[in-house]
């Protein structure tokens, strides 16, 4: 049985900052539901577009969600399907040579793409970690897409460099497109370069496509699941929730309506309202 090991995306830092308090340093950019956040004592919500995470948060995409995370400092991670990332170190310090952002992602199951962002061209402006099973590698200013799956962990190198190790193998990864496997049995094989189609193939497992019904921060159109008395537009709300989606219920009385807001215009409006059609809410309409 190969021994798991964990995989560590390290930026370094010419010196070691003080860190503040963590704030908003990692946000929800956009989520294509069903996804949850399960905060430090236990507690379950959807996740949200806005929504700041903390310390011991572990994001949990479902069954066709997706999500897309900022960090401070720009740089973007994007989660696949059915994937769980874990969080943690999350950190700010202004200094005199700018702002440093730090933070631990342990990407524990699934796919994701990690990507340094158009502000944080500087090493001195982040301090990022991200780990996923079985490899460790080493990155700076770069492009990677991973996945840790039942029978193997990918990395592919999209664009920069990543230097690896994987038990007493240890080597550096600068070609563009080339990826690496460690399966679960077995030896794992040489660095190898990956075709253009496979690239966009496992690339697509992290995006959020247009007209899918995501919700994005600042966005202003809604769906209006349902209405009723209070008390059943609060047991809507509630479903909804459970299974993944960020709706709120609005309004008392017998004007009462649940809703989820944050589309980011009338198409993807309306896709969610036919997504929900078909799931059986029946009463979805696009606002």
């Amino acid at each position: 049985m190969m021994r798991r090991l964990l995989v560590g995306v390290f930026l370094v830092l010419a010196a070691a900052p003080v860190y503040a308090a963590s704030g908003s340093v990692l946000t929800v950019e956009s989520v294509l539901s069903p996804a949850w956040v399960e905060r430090a004592n236990g507690r379950r919500e959807p996740l949200a577009a806005g929504m700041a995470l903390a310390n011991k948060d572990k994001v949990h995409t479902g069954d066709g969600g997706r999500a897309l995370l900022r960090l401070d400092e720009g740089s973007a991670v994007k989660l696949g399907e059915s994937a769980t990332l874990a969080v943690d170190d999350l950190a700010r310090k202004e200094g005199a040579t700018g702002r440093v952002v730090a933070a631990s992602l342990d990407v524990l199951l699934g796919a994701f793409r990690f990507t340094t962002g158009l502000l944080s061209k500087s090493d001195s402006q982040r301090d990022v970690r991200v780990k996923v099973n079985a490899i460790t590698a080493g990155i700076r200013g770069t492009d990677v897409w991973g996945k840790s799956a039942g029978d193997r962990d990918i990395v592919c190198l999209l664009e920069g460099r990543i230097t690896v190790a994987h038990g007493a193998a240890q080597f550096a990864m600068q070609e563009p497109n080339s990826f690496y496997i460690a399966p679960r049995k077995g030896a794992a094989q040489p660095p190898s370069p990956v075709s253009p189609a496979q690239v966009k193939e496992w690339s697509d497992e992290t995006e959020i496509f247009a007209r899918t019904g995501a919700v994005r921060a600042g966005g202003a159109f809604a769906v209006v699941v349902g209405s009723g008395d209070e008390r059943t537009a609060v047991a809507l709300r509630d479903k909804l929730r459970d299974s993944g989606f960020p709706a709120i219920s609005a309004g008392t009385g017998e004007a009462s309506e649940v809703r989820i807001e944050a589309l980011g215009d009338s198409d993807e409006a309306a896709a969610l309202a036919e997504r929900l059609r078909r799931m059986g809410f029946a009463q979805a309409q696009a606002r």
